[in-house]
């Protein structure tokens, strides 16, 4: 059987990439120069400039229809972006993050102080972007509100040693507030095209962590509904023309992956409340479990995760098809968009494929989105 969609233009996407891509040499190479006193800021941020336009270009030519900076200029996906609020402190710790096979650097963020969201130098980056995006849309990615929620109180020691909120309800106002600030801010500088990148969820979703979770007392669909909500609480009341993504994660550090599990467990509490206008979900592995959760889905759309950034082997196209046409039985053709299950380096180190890797598998996307649902160009 033939599927056959319709093409679209505005965000979300047929062919979607969630943000991330692999860091040039010249910009490795300059920021451990800057690191190193050997190069100043203005300098440093030259040499991304410039590299992100090239990027941008190279997006543009791939077929995409709205571009990203790549995160070129973070170390890593979501503790560049929590740094920057008020009232956050990153830190060195012991240990990093435990993935399935390798560790990542030893620094975390917790919440020091009361939180708020001024003069964020993220702001300055989304300008540049939108300033050399030209007709394509600016994509802005940050790190969802239960990633400072968890990361940086919940299960931070430094926080819980010293709580700066009376409670936990106290805590997610402050954060709901912080958010709704930073919403507006990249909104008022032209964003249109906002994604919230979230690894809770996996971990929500998880049957280890999540037992884990309830060994220690905890209500996990208790702590999913608060998770949902701030983001409600956040977006709720948006421009109409703002679209918001959520990008649900299991991890994704140097080809290696945090959790595994399938969506079921979080899928009525998630996929049935959260008021995004897409989400972008992983399946590029059996971990990632079934397309039979979204049978919770509302009115968003589901951008399909099929193509993995962990390996250089490209999938075959003929079974991402297919794959998109099982997913249709849930969710509605039109309301189905493709991308890779995540980015090709959610931290400065990168995913082990090389760079042409990268744009060859982008290039399945956009191919394979536009046989599914013709000429994404064509307006």
């Amino acid at each position: 059987m033939v599927i056959k969609g319709e093409s679209r233009h505005v965000a979300p996407f047929r062919a979607e990439v969630v943000g991330s891509f692999l860091r040039p040499d010249s910009i490795k190479e300059a920021r451990k120069l800057h690191q190193s006193g050997f190069l100043s800021d203005d300098e440093l941020r030259d040499i991304e400039n410039d590299e992100i336009k090239k990027l941008v270009q190279k997006q543009k030519d791939a077929g995409l229809q709205f571009v990203t900076d790549g995160e070129f200029r973070r170390a890593w996906w979501h503790l560049d972006f929590l740094e920057g609020l008020d009232g956050v402190t990153k830190y060195e710790v012991e240990e990093g993050y435990h993935f399935h096979d390798v560790d990542t650097k030893a620094e975390t963020v917790y919440v020091s102080g009361k939180l708020d969201f001024t003069n964020h130098p993220m702001l300055e980056d989304f300008k540049f972007l939108k300033s050399i995006a030209g007709d394509h849309v600016a994509k802005m990615t940050i790190p969802s509100p239960s990633m400072l929620y968890m990361v940086g109180a919940l299960i931070d020691s430094r926080y819980n040693e010293n709580p700066v909120y009376e409670s936990n309800e106290a805590l997610r106002a402050d954060i709901v507030k912080t958010y709704r600030k930073a919403v507006a801010a990249f909104y008022d500088l032209g964003c249109r095209y906002l994604q919230l990148d979230d690894t809770s969820w996996g971990v929500f979703a998880s049957k280890e962590y999540r037992q884990g979770y309830i060994d220690q007392g905890i209500d996990v669909d208790e702590l999913c509904f608060d998770c949902v909500n701030m983001i409600n609480d956040i977006i709720g009341d948006r421009p109409d023309d703002l679209k918001i993504g959520l990008h649900v994660c299991h991890g994704n550090f140097r080809s290696s992956w945090f959790s595994s599990g399938g969506y079921e467990p979080v899928a009525k509490i998630l996929f049935g409340n959260a008021k995004v206008d897409a989400f972008f979900l992983e399946y590029d592995t059996d971990r990632n479990g079934d397309f039979a959760p979204l049978r919770f889905i509302q009115d968003q759309f589901v951008v399909l995760g099929l193509i993995t950034t962990k390996h250089a082997e490209l999938e075959n196209q003929d079974l991402i098809i297919e794959r998109i046409k099982e997913a249709s039985q849930y969710v509605d053709i039109n309301k189905l968009c493709l991308s890779p299950q995540c980015g090709f380096a959610s931290t400065e180190e990168g995913n082990l494929i090389t760079h042409e890797d990268q744009w060859n598998k982008l290039k399945l996307v956009v191919d394979s989105a536009n046989k599914v649902w013709g000429n994404l160009n064509l307006a």
